[in-house]
């Protein structure tokens, strides 16, 4: 399901862009979706901001739309971000925050649906990377984009979600390191973590989003700090 943010001071602005959000995915009935609404941008930053795209108002109260995205990329979001503003000199510092999209109002179809479809092109490319859980008779596909870090306690790894949700299940994290791509670092023989959502490292531990924390290694922690280093740099690219 597509988890869809609507921030705006403006009740009326947000009725609009749920009517263009809500017109447009009825032509993806395959595609099921909700969306929550934020009359300011302090509300969304205390909500879990696990969306997978958030609309953003520009001129709101402090924090304005602009100093919210910078808030929301510090705390490792990693949602999508389209701001729907009237104005239009604010676009290059859109760039910023790794904006995918800039409409300004009102808003009208004929820009409206290419934003969107670009969207959806860079959320399917996202979630074709996942891995395969397997527990028991059953069977669970969790994309990497959610996985914070993953624990081994005995014979179980603990694959601990954005979400704050845990999957366990019988794996050797050997075998699910294999599993992954580059965005994943072991940092202690029980832990691997997903570098997408580190905040920073020292004093033995990983700081995580949501203030979590997990311990790193003393011979790792100097090769966490170069891994995150160059996959800040990857993601620039």
């Amino acid at each position: 399901m597509l988890r869809f943010a609507v921030c705006d001071d403006e009740p009326l602005s947000i009725q609009e862009i749920l009517g263009h959000l809500s017109g447009y995915m009825d032509t993806k009935p395959h595609i099921p979706y909700q969306c929550s609404a934020f009359q300011d941008g302090q509300s969304l930053l205390e909500s879990d901001c696990n969306f997978d795209v958030i609309f953003l108002d520009i001129r709101m109260e402090k924090p304005d739309g602009m100093e919210t995205a910078r808030l929301l990329r510090r705390q490792k979001c990693q949602s999508i971000l389209v701001f729907i503003t009237v104005l239009r000199e604010c676009v290059f510092e859109a760039f910023e925050v790794e904006a995918s999209g800039y409409l300004v109002k009102p808003l009208d179809a004929a820009h409206f649906r290419p934003t969107m479809d670009r969207i959806l092109a860079v959320l399917k490319r996202r979630s074709a990377k996942s891995v395969l859980i397997r527990k028991g008779s059953s069977h669970e596909v969790i994309f990497l984009s959610r996985i914070v870090y993953c624990e081994v306690q005995g014979r179980k790894l603990y694959v601990h979600l954005s979400d704050g949700t845990v999957t366990d299940y019988y794996q050797k994290l050997e075998a699910f390191i294999q599993q992954v791509d580059g965005r994943f670092f072991r940092c202690h023989r029980s832990y691997l973590v997903n570098l997408d959502f580190v905040n920073g490292c020292g004093d033995g531990q990983v700081r995580l989003i949501q203030d979590w924390k997990i311990p790193v290694s003393r011979l790792r922690e100097q090769a966490l700090t170069q891994a995150l280093l160059c996959h800040m740099k990857e993601r620039e690219l």
